[in-house]
């Protein structure tokens, strides 16, 4: 994947960039950064892209098109004013642009087509040839078109995941959207998102036997990393599961539909909508999500990806499962997973929040635990080396071969559970282990364990 330069941040203010505090105090970076706009003499915004001179040119062609809808068209407007990367780009992209346009699922709240859209995304200016470059190599022509069920009538939920997407731009681990286009025969909108040949975590899970445990740290730091952006733009996630993490060079978070502030308060107790495996268990009982409930998703996603075994796929995702989720039920940790993750991913599952690393610290202890595989005579290369050995044998490799249950349900959908118990934490043992690990390491800021937790 190209790689995006994020070096610049930016603060979105009710829509308008505070270019004084963000960009314009700071030229010399800039500068430095991304060189000088030929055009007007003043350094880039963004990489090879100037966010005065773009915004004259998108301003002009403003009558040449519109969506059909006026807050769409709005919308497109202000992010292409207002775009100092090409990353902020939002483009009104006709459909008949698209071709090869192939139904490939449905989710919980719409469904997804694959297409070839030839022209590519707008990348730069041409200065010498007055138009714009766009990329459009093999790898980029294939686009996602996401359509949210009954978006010919445009919904406030259908802008709030655009718009989610454009808030977290320059992450490297969060699916890029291009734009949006409409339907013609139905005449619903369609997210125009990036594309992932390889699938979910999900649909991998059958290949990760063979997948060794550093491949499988990196993968996860990148999905931390993801987060970690998600909630650095005070957003929470709150549909988080592996079926939301994508495959193509890298590991890619998407769905970003039921993103909202941090401190959002939801009206009234009208349920909640996800995956039931993977929703913290205060969710479940009827309190908000909040950034603590991503990290208990995570932990979710870790085991089944350092396990490749679904969460809770045998059994039926009804009222009694939501039970047991609150009183302490979770996922089976395999015997053969090296202790540290083992800890780590309970320590994800604390039944309360505030026990809960966050997602920095999960960041720096993922990475940790790479940088770590490099030192043979380390812990966790010990944990590993005898994991390995025991991975490999025909007993381990038959539960590889899974039976899903035909009420275990992995999209998301509306819940609501009643009469619900006190969220409990099963009985498990903190070891000293990974403490020692955590006040040895280079990094020694990550305390999160500070003692023994016997619970």
């Amino acid at each position: 994947m190209e790689s995006t330069n994020a070096s610049v941040e930016t603060e979105v203010k009710n829509g308008e960039i505070d270019d004084e505090s963000t960009f314009m105090n700071d030229i010399e970076t800039r500068k430095a950064i991304y060189g000088i706009c030929t055009e007007c003499d003043n350094p880039f915004t963004g990489d090879s892209w100037c966010q005065k001179c773009n915004a004259k040119r998108f301003k002009e062609n403003f009558k040449n098109w519109t969506s059909g809808n006026k807050n769409i068209d709005e919308f497109i407007q202000e992010q292409q004013l207002n775009a100092v990367h090409w990353t902020r780009c939002c483009e009104w992209i006709p459909f008949e642009k698209f071709q090869n346009v192939t139904y490939i699922s449905r989710g919980g709240f719409g469904k997804v087509f694959k297409a070839n859209w030839l022209e590519g995304y707008i990348r730069s200016w041409n200065v010498q040839k007055q138009k714009w470059n766009r990329y459009n190599n093999h790898s980029y022509k294939e686009v996602a078109l996401k359509c949210l069920d009954n978006s010919n009538n445009i919904s406030k939920d259908f802008l709030n995941e655009v718009k989610t997407y454009y808030q977290i731009y320059g992450s490297s681990y969060i699916v890029q959207c291009y734009g949006i286009t409409k339907e013609p025969e139905t005449n619903n909108y369609m997210m125009v998102l990036q594309y992932f040949y390889k699938g979910n975590l999900r649909e991998n899970l059958h290949k990760l036997y063979n997948i060794n445990y550093s491949e499988k740290l990196m993968v996860l730091h990148q999905i931390s990393i993801g987060l970690l952006d998600i909630h650095n733009a005070g957003k929470v996630h709150k549909d988080f599961h592996s079926g939301n993490i994508l495959f193509g060079n890298n590991a890619f978070i998407s769905d970003l539909g039921m993103c909202q502030p941090a401190d959002y308060q939801s009206e009234g107790d009208d349920g909640i909508f996800g995956v039931l495996p993977y929703i913290a268990p205060e969710v479940i009982r009827g309190y908000q999500y909040t950034k603590a409930s991503d990290i208990y998703s995570f932990g979710i996603i870790m085991n089944e990806y350092l396990s490749g075994v679904v969460p809770f796929n045998n059994i039926s995702h009804n009222f009694s499962l939501a039970c047991n989720i609150c009183k302490g039920l979770r996922p089976e940790i395999p015997d053969y997973l090296p202790k540290l993750f083992a800890e780590l991913i309970m320590k994800c599952w604390n039944a309360e929040p505030e026990n809960r690393p966050t997602v920095e610290e999960l960041c720096r202890l993922i990475n940790e635990l790479r940088l770590k595989l490099d030192y043979k005579d380390a812990e966790i290369c010990n944990q590993i080396e005898e994991s390995e050995r025991i991975r490999f044998n025909e007993q381990v490799k038959n539960k590889f071969k899974q039976v899903q249950h035909p009420q275990a349900i992995y999209t998301s959908r509306f819940l609501n559970y009643r009469s619900l118990p006190n969220p409990m934490t099963s009985s498990y043992k903190i070891s000293q282990d990974i403490i020692q690990f955590i006040s040895t390491s280079q990094n020694s800021e990550i305390q999160f364990i500070e003692q023994e937790l016997i619970k």
